[in-house]
């Protein structure tokens, strides 16, 4: 563990300061040259999935109200849209029709990366006995990722800055490209469609009677069946419905979360909502986090998570085959200052 300037405490169980002061990757630094040629080395068919859904579902905004489908539409050329534009239309001698647009996107509406930015935690890294708003490795509220709002009082002030994170945003991990070895856990051959809570012991009886072994450095893949049922519901999601027929993990479980770090998983993907179940179970502490699983992933390990990603495909041919491992390929936008971004995972088996 390495000294920050700053904090002077980290959370019990944290990797904070492991990977140094100014680490803003996490686990990713787990994905060294010999966990690529692992997962380059799972590559004996040459074939290829794609691992996204249409990034206009899941539809609407009923999943969830602040998050809108992308909004497509031509740029403008001479105040005109530029879609089918001929040229001849500027300069009668040019043969050339011309197509350029431009989007509206919501990062994290479909099939997504959560960025350590993502979610941040009330914890007293100054060690004062005043719990502060902190994210991964300690960076801060206000400071290293910005909004537009400072709510750090009860007045809610502008703060007259440009938003975004100057740390710990989404093109940390673009950059470093997130290729590496994967490992899948289909909960949905094991409990179907019962939106079955998954618990440490649960996940525990899959591993092993699928003989699927995590090791340090891989990327955790879990499917349940939730994408392929949105995919079904064509743009007009049933929430009530896709809730009650996925397994989620059980955020709340300590057991659980001590396996993902015990594990050194670098992610955990999901092809539902949120990896974890959604609401989680009530809380009986004092105080605590609303998704429990992404306080510990996102802010105290630096493990970053996938949501809807399609895995149907792949799930079902790497069971006929018997195999579990495969190469990932999944960078997100280099978007600077994004919080999450989408993404067009390819895995290679």
């Amino acid at each position: 563990m390495s000294a920050s300037p700053r904090w002077k405490q980290r959370p019990p169980g944290s990797t904070w300061g492991d990977f140094g002061p100014e680490d803003q990757l996490g686990r990713l630094n787990l994905v060294t040259r010999e966990k690529v040629l692992q997962g380059i080395a799972e590559v004996r068919e040459g074939r290829t999935f794609c691992l996204s859904l249409p990034l206009d579902l899941p539809g609407g905004n009923i999943l969830n109200p602040r998050r809108h489908p992308p909004q497509l539409r031509p740029t403008l050329r001479n105040g005109r849209p530029n879609m089918n534009y001929p040229l001849r239309c500027d300069d009668p001698r040019l043969t050339d029709i011309v197509c350029d647009d431009q989007v509206v996107l919501t990062l994290q509406y479909s099939t997504q990366w959560d960025s350590l930015a993502h979610v941040g935690q009330m914890f007293d890294a100054d060690g004062d006995g005043v719990p502060e708003d902190v994210y991964y490795n300690g960076f801060r509220a206000g400071t290293d990722i910005i909004g537009p709002v400072d709510y750090r009082d009860d007045q809610g002030r502008p703060t007259g800055e440009r938003p975004g994170a100057r740390r710990l945003g989404v093109e940390n991990m673009a950059a470093a490209c997130v290729q590496g070895r994967a490992v899948m856990i289909d909960l949905e051959a094991h409990f179907g469609a019962t939106g079955k809570l998954v618990g440490h012991d649960d996940l525990m009886r899959v591993l092993e009677r699928d003989k699927v072994v995590v090791e340090p450095g891989d990327f955790v893949c879990l499917r349940t069946g939730f994408a392929q049922r949105l995919l079904e519901m064509r743009g007009n999601p049933d929430p009530e419905r896709l809730h009650r027929s996925s397994a989620a993990l059980d955020g709340r479980d300590e057991r659980l979360l001590d396996w993902v770090t015990q594990s050194g998983a670098v992610a955990l993907i999901a092809d539902n909502y949120a990896v974890e179940a959604l609401p989680a179970r009530a809380c009986t502490d004092v105080r605590c986090a609303s998704l429990p699983l992404h306080a510990h992933c996102l802010f105290r390990l630096g493990v970053y998570l996938g949501e809807m990603w399609y895995l149907t495909e792949l799930a079902d041919w790497l069971r006929r085959n018997w195999r579990s491992r495969f190469l990932l390929t999944a960078p997100p936008l280099r978007l600077p200052g994004a919080v999450g971004s989408p993404v067009t995972p390819v895995a290679t088996v």
